[in-house]
């Protein structure tokens, strides 16, 4: 799941906002993000006054009802006035939101959705070195969570819906003694991300079936025994020798981005210095780089610092060193880089509908280079396939 680049919204603040949000907002689907509880209490007597007038336009503007069930299948578009960028729609209702055993560690948002580990951390900037012990539990955990994906992806198929795969992941996390991290993170409904086509990241499962020709990028994070792993790949659904063109163009510029990326990870990188290099390729292959989300620092906590910029030119601060743990996971668009937000406050999609594709892996740094965490195995599903010749001299 990637980190998302905000500003706060505090009273003449100008950090980065961290993942606290108003509770009052949170209820009402309005964003209104902070850096720190000092700073959402220094604004609250002037923030509060948005709720005033929220409630007032509720009174005069009654909300719309939302588009009446198809009677075949019960399924409904939830959101039928919101002006879509491309064909995907959301498939609803969503099943009801799958439970935990008592018995497996939960991370401190599972029951009210607030992240506060990472909230004490919002505006820090050291990044921590995990000893010996605790590179061995993210080593654990990364290769769960590449187990898990694994099995996600072996399922995806034509007429298979997203919310399969979110059950899929679930009752995998569960038999590793194991936590799905997105689930109720910042109230996120599901166990798994699930981005479709024109989807950049934050896709949330529901009952569309994929169909043949569609791509679907996989975001699984796993949360054991203190630890979070975090990987996606995005999957070709169908006979991917016949995949469309374009499709290939972003699916595989995408995957070269995160390997050259990786490339260059090794004591004294700078946290700045992947954006170049993605950006680059990119463009090569007349392809986009989303800004909106970034790598993250990854351990104990599902975000915190570093943040790993996907984009050139990027002002990013701080230098890899052994022990750090972090995500790159470049989101590559076949047009714009610029993207629009559903109106369920997660889903992230292409601002002009265009495909998108994202591959993420955890890196831990390492004191000659870096090791890849969550690395595909001999057997994982997917794995790349040419772009075709026409393709790509035409990015070149």
């Amino acid at each position: 799941m990637a980190a998302t680049a905000r500003k706060c919204i505090g009273l003449e603040c100008t950090n980065d906002a961290g993942t606290l949000q108003c509770p009052t907002c949170l209820k009402t689907g309005t964003d209104s993000f902070f850096c720190s509880q000092d700073c959402f209490k220094r604004s609250w007597t002037e923030h509060k006054t948005i709720h005033k007038k929220s409630n007032l336009l509720i009174n005069f503007f009654p909300p719309k009802v939302v588009s009446e069930p198809d009677p075949a299948t019960g399924h409904f578009n939830p959101f039928p006035s919101f002006q879509f960028t491309g064909p995907l729609r959301p498939v609803y209702p969503l099943s009801p939101k799958r439970t935990i055993p008592q018995s497996i560690t939960h991370p401190d948002y599972a029951r009210d959705g607030i992240p506060r580990s990472e909230q004490r951390l919002v505006g820090r900037h050291n990044i921590t070195i995990l000893n010996k012990e605790e590179q061995e539990g993210m080593r654990k955990v990364c290769r769960l969570a590449r187990e898990v994906l694994d099995l996600a992806a072996a399922a995806i198929k034509p007429g298979v819906t997203t919310d399969y795969i979110d059950e899929v992941v679930h009752k995998a996390c569960i038999e590793r003694e194991s936590y799905p991290s997105p689930l109720n993170y910042v109230n996120f409904p599901k166990s798994v991300c699930t981005s479709i086509n024109e989807t950049i990241c934050h896709g949330i499962p529901d009952q569309r079936p994929l169909e043949d020709g569609d791509i679907v990028n996989i975001d699984v994070t796993l949360y054991h025994k203190g630890f979070h792993g975090d990987l996606n790949e995005t999957y070709y659904v169908g006979d991917k020798s016949r995949a469309n063109a374009d499709a290939v163009r972003v699916v595989e510029t995408a995957r070269e981005c995160l390997d050259k990326s990786i490339d260059l990870v090794k004591p004294g990188m700078l946290f700045r210095d992947p954006g170049n290099v993605i950006e680059k390729l990119a463009k090569s292959r007349n392809c986009s780089v989303v800004k909106t989300y970034c790598g993250h620092g990854i351990n104990q906590l599902f975000h915190c610092a570093p943040n790993v910029p996907h984009y050139g030119k990027n002002k990013a601060v701080g230098t890899a060193k052994p022990g750090m743990c972090f995500t790159i996971e470049p989101m590559i668009n076949l047009g714009t880089h610029r993207d629009r937000t559903w109106p369920d406050d997660w889903t992230s999609t292409t601002a002009d509908g265009s495909l998108s594709a994202q591959f993420e892996h955890t890196l831990l740094v390492t004191e000659d280079g870096v090791e890849v965490l969550t690395a595909r195995l001999p057997d994982s599903p997917g794995g790349p396939i040419p772009i075709p010749v026409a393709e790509e001299k035409n990015g070149n």
